[in-house]
């Protein structure tokens, strides 16, 4: 009797995921072909800027296009990616469509006028409008409309980094912090995977990491040899781990800092981008170079850059610290992008400077760095541990692991989606009632008043 319950139960779960693969396949080649124009469109605009670099002067103007577009056309599209947490998290206002087009000609514009800012947020944006019109198209109860939401944000991280299986397990981890509900495992792989090869097949290349470093393999003491890792690089990787949580955390506070500073004491709402633009230009010129502005993923320059993170002297020390502040005030001040590849240049620059600091392995910690960033301000470390071995190899995926989880915990309770819930405390294993990161920070400031 329990043999033929069982033969039943995998037909139906094979009939469901065929169901799914059919609502899912035009989402995924509409958002993988959506990110492809997406990027084809940076990588012009960003050489156009290069060869044009007056065109910094107008970031202040195009700032207030970029909020005249969202205050006039917007709806309530502008809160990006916190919207479509919130959607998939309970159903309110609804994610209109309008937010592809307007993500993607204000990021566009950003990138061209000199803003510091990233790809991915516009990626997950495309991807969640899209899902939430299909999902009106066939007309999905929320269950079955929160899958697709988290299936369209699968398939815009997964093609806009290349990294399909990191993507879809981010748009099931970003979610809640402490808890993944692996109820859209596979559709948000299938999703992540079809958009990829939709990018792909449009001739989009993503940058091409390596890590060069293997290790001697030499273990001192007997029991050492059982260890697939060197102990003492081991040691420095958890140190350095806890200095990308910092950072991560560091990058989150500074963003709501300015974000909140602007909105409290400049009431005048036309004046915020017309003060981060010129925040940025002034900066810049105080620092005497450009490559901090844009994605900062190459430079034609031979300047900072992610790329050039991973080789000796491929950083200054303080480079990490300038990306991460042009980039707060960019973000902060209402241009539009994303925040994880400036992470990446972050993180990057970071691992490369601890690595000079402590005679370890530059390449290996320049990407140490570009993942685990990234994992304590997002709370993903598992996603980004995974990114890790999509863009690096797997190789060093024991550092990987180290150096994602423990800047996770030390980013604390914050991040850089206030959406986000905490289910469960990083304090300890409990579980409690969910809050999002933006209640935790309101709680803890009515704390420190009383």
């Amino acid at each position: 009797m329990n043999r033929y319950k069982y033969s039943f139960e995998q037909i139906k779960i094979a009939r469901q995921l065929l169901y799914w693969t059919a609502l899912i396949i035009p989402v995924s080649v509409m958002t993988g072909s959506l990110v492809a124009l997406f990027l084809w469109l940076l990588e012009i605009v960003t050489a156009l800027r290069w060869n044009n670099l007056w065109l910094i002067f107008l970031l202040p103007l195009i700032g207030v296009i970029i909020t005249a577009l969202y205050r006039y056309y917007g709806k309530n599209t502008a809160a990006g990616n916190d919207l479509i947490i919130d959607e998939i998290h309970k159903p309110g206002g609804g994610i209109p469509a309008r937010m592809t087009p307007l993500v993607l000609i204000s990021t566009v514009i950003t990138h061209l006028f000199g803003g510091s800012a990233g790809r991915e947020g516009t990626a997950i944006q495309m991807g969640g409008s899209m899902s939430a019109l299909f999902s009106r198209w066939y007309k999905l109860k929320h269950n079955d409309k929160r899958m697709l939401l988290m299936c369209g944000m699968a398939a815009g991280f997964g093609a806009v980094f290349g990294t399909p299986i990191a993507g879809a397990v981010f748009a099931m981890e970003v979610l809640t912090v402490g808890r993944i509900k692996y109820d859209a495992l596979v559709p948000c792989l299938i999703a992540s995977i079809l958009a990829d090869i939709t990018c792909a097949a449009y001739g989009i290349h993503h940058t091409q990491y390596s890590i060069a470093f293997v290790g001697t393999g030499e273990n001192t003491l007997p029991w050492q040899s059982y260890l697939s890792f060197d102990f003492l690089l081991l040691l420095k990787v958890i140190i350095a781990g806890v200095a990308f949580g910092l950072v991560g955390y560091l990058f989150a506070e500074t963003s709501h800092a300015i974000k909140t500073g602007t909105t409290k004491y400049i009431h005048n709402k036309w004046l915020h981008p017309v003060l981060g633009g010129a925040a940025v230009i002034a900066i810049s010129y105080a620092l005497g170079t450009f490559n901090y502005l844009g994605l900062g993923v190459t430079n034609p320059t031979g300047g900072v850059s992610i790329v050039s993170a991973f080789t000796a002297n491929g950083a200054d020390t303080w480079s990490w610290l300038w990306k991460l502040l042009l980039t707060a005030i960019t973000l902060s001040t209402g241009f539009k992008g994303g925040e994880v590849t400036p992470l990446f240049f972050i993180g990057a620059t970071l691992g490369n400077t601890l690595a000079v600091l402590t005679g370890s392995p530059v390449d290996l910690f320049a990407g140490l760095g570009f993942i685990a960033v990234f994992a304590g301000a997002t709370n993903t470390p598992l996603a980004c541990m995974i990114m890790g071995v999509e863009l690096f190899g797997a190789h060093h995926v024991v550092y990987y692991a180290v150096a994602c989880f423990t800047a996770y915990y030390f980013s604390g309770h914050s991040g850089i989606y206030g959406s986000q819930r905490v289910a469960v405390s990083k304090f300890h294993t409990t579980a409690s009632e969910e809050y999002t990161i933006k209640e935790i920070k309101n709680k803890q400031k009515e704390t420190t008043k009383k």
